[in-house]
């Protein structure tokens, strides 16, 4: 056996690729590949790449050029790999190998291949596989925090979505194999997990007939990690039965995280999310009073086709009267292979960019509000960072989930890692500030 090459991954997208890239490093690292995250001391750059929008197929083209006009040899994976896989072949004859959503588990298998001179397109047209807990992984994340994914794919077909052509339909794992990773990760230090999957509420569907997220947060809350948070939870899957394992799980955070797009019941049909008109019949106020403590996270997405000025003022609307915690806002994109790809009456990019900013606007005063009502009080914080220059250290409080919601600024010292109590000083539209008691 002579020296392996090095290895290094480029990771971009969400955190159910981000998961995908950690089982890619732990096979390599099983396998006695060199694992650098430095780009230009590698053999190999794999480029874990995003499709869900044109900004991102974007930022996954500028790293593939930059590290092809770098002479490195490119591995491209990950959702452009399923989307693009002919043309990214043509376009860039850096690239040693294409290899599938579903094919990620294959990649020491594919790197031997590369290496015997081999141009490998590993691409299943309907990927059916899930990791579970056997297959190696090496996490990226901060050592306090762990994905956990529940599920791969998706049974929905929204019209601006590209996610189920790209991932396929809906497989869940066994909550005995969730748990037992759940275990894994919590005997690593793991002080908080989030769950991920398409839609976190038909968790088990596929898999039991029936959703079984109520059953799988019971399982997890015997399992000796502080904080669970649920992503991707669809309003209408929150059943009296979820709500109350959220209530009675003293480890699962009552944080909902409701990817909701549009409150307008014509534009919701339009996306081919008919059910989700069901916003408007008083489904935020029942979760609030069922979990008055309840921190809610939504996103929008603003310029669909067809999308009037009415439409658009029904939005802010429901945005100021529910008072959402966090809210993230996108501009439409239109994907190739999506139903509203085709749509009429298109929604201007300067009107689309305008009603976002509105949308933001509207939201901040909200969001700040608050945060200022923290001010004075106590609250558990997982620190993760810490200034080398200042000391200071940076965490999130439970109402804050990791790279999309604020962070908390804090003065003191503590362990990266641990979660301790902070008293809330100062606060602002998206963080805190308070120092260690």
């Amino acid at each position: 056996m002579g020296n392996k090459p090095t290895i290094a991954i480029s990771h971009l997208g969400c955190e159910k690729n981000r998961i995908d890239s950690e089982h890619m490093l732990g096979l390599l690292a099983k396998a006695g590949y060199p694992v650098d995250n430095d780009e230009e001391l590698a053999d190999y750059v794999i480029v874990n790449t995003c499709s869900f929008i044109q900004a991102a197929r974007e930022e996954s083209v500028r790293t593939l050029v930059e590290l092809a006009e770098a002479n490195k040899k490119i591995i491209i994976s990950g959702c452009m790999a399923q989307h693009f896989q002919d043309e990214l072949l043509t376009e860039l004859p850096e690239a040693v190998a294409i290899v599938g959503t579903g094919d990620y588990q294959k990649i020491v298998e594919i790197v031997e291949r590369v290496e015997t001179g081999e141009r490998v397109k590993e691409v299943s047209t309907n990927p059916t596989f899930i990791a579970d807990e056997n297959l190696p992984r090496y996490r990226t994340t901060s050592e306090g925090v762990a994905y956990l994914r529940v599920a791969e794919g998706c049974d929905y077909r929204c019209a601006f979505c590209i996610i189920p052509h790209l991932r396929g339909d809906q497989r869940s794992r066994l909550i005995e194999s969730i748990v037992k990773e759940a275990r894994q990760l919590a005997s690593q230090g793991v002080q908080e997990l989030i769950l991920i999957s398409q839609i976190t509420t038909n968790y088990g569907l596929d898999l039991y007939g029936e959703p079984k997220l109520a059953e799988l947060l019971r399982a997890l809350a015997e399992v000796d990690i502080p904080w669970i948070r649920v992503h991707y939870a669809y309003p209408t899957g929150l059943t009296p039965k979820v709500i109350e394992a959220i209530r009675e799980s003293p480890n699962v955070l009552p944080y909902l995280d409701l990817p909701l797009q549009h409150s307008h019941p014509d534009i919701l049909r339009a996306m081919n999310r008919p059910w989700q008109g069901r916003v408007n019949d008083g489904i935020i106020e029942r979760l609030k009073q069922a979990i008055p403590n309840a921190v809610l996270r939504t996103t929008f997405i603003v310029g669909f086709p067809g999308e009037t000025e009415e439409h658009f003022s029904h939005l802010l609307e429901f945005v100021k009267r529910h008072e959402f915690d966090h809210v993230g806002v996108f501009t439409f994109s239109a994907e190739e292979g999506t139903a509203a790809f085709d749509l009429p009456n298109p929604v201007p990019q300067a009107i689309m960019d305008e009603r976002r900013e509105r949308l933001m606007l509207t939201q901040q005063p909200i969001s700040e509000r608050k945060n200022q009502a923290y001010i004075g009080q106590t609250v558990d914080v997982l620190i993760e960072q810490e200034n080398p220059e200042t000391g200071e250290l940076i965490g999130r409080s439970a109402r804050f989930s990791p790279e999309v919601d604020g962070l908390v600024y804090v003065t003191g010292e503590a362990i990266l890692g641990a979660i301790v109590p902070v008293r809330i000083t100062a606060a602002d539209t998206y963080d805190l500030y308070g120092e260690i008691v």
